[in-house]
């Protein structure tokens, strides 16, 4: 898995940052190397939520709006973790090996309790999702197994973040 193929990244950082910053801004905790990913998967009991960014543009670009908003609920998980598909290449790697066998996608959303996958949304599920649906299912998956209380940044806060849902990348591969 640490192949030299596997370690360059796909996207340049600096135009991928805007997409990273959707979900840092919200909370989330970044995974840059599988030692990262072991740490946050393996600490503590409680559940924790799975974000494989990504640049891909109708999914993605309402995944990140719509995991904004349901973090803004009253219920939220105890953990906001996410790696850049396309970025750190062996983190997203490692984080695949804790979904059980899921085929790979990206973007891809997983609640995980102690390890064990409870729920997960891949990109064909994603595509043709707006953010308010997003939302909704996973407001729906936090009232079912999560106990920590939300919002994951105050309101007033969150309201000032540009987290527009779009779809299209202009995003070139290298």
């Amino acid at each position: 898995m640490t192949s030299m193929g596997m370690s360059s990244p796909t996207y340049d950082r600096d135009v991928v940052q805007p997409m990273r910053d959707e979900l840092t801004s919200v909370g989330f905790k970044e995974l840059l190397t599988p030692q990262d990913v072991d740490r946050s998967l393996e600490e503590g009991n409680g559940t924790a939520l799975l974000v494989l960014n990504s640049v891909c543009g109708c999914a993605a670009g309402n995944v990140r709006p719509g995991v904004g908003l349901a973090l803004q609920r009253q219920r939220i998980p105890d953990r906001l973790i996410t790696a850049f598909a396309g970025q750190e290449k062996e983190a997203v790697a490692r984080a695949r090996e804790y979904l059980q066998g899921e085929p790979p996608s990206s973007p891809c959303i997983a609640l995980l309790r102690n390890r064990e996958v409870l729920k997960i949304l891949h990109r064909h599920d994603l595509q043709d999702m707006e953010a308010a649906d997003v939302a909704d299912e996973l407001s729906a998956w936090f009232g079912e197994y999560c106990s920590a209380e939300g919002p994951s940044i105050p309101r007033e806060e969150f309201e000032k973040l540009p987290l527009t849902p779009s779809c299209g990348s202009s995003v070139r591969m290298d």
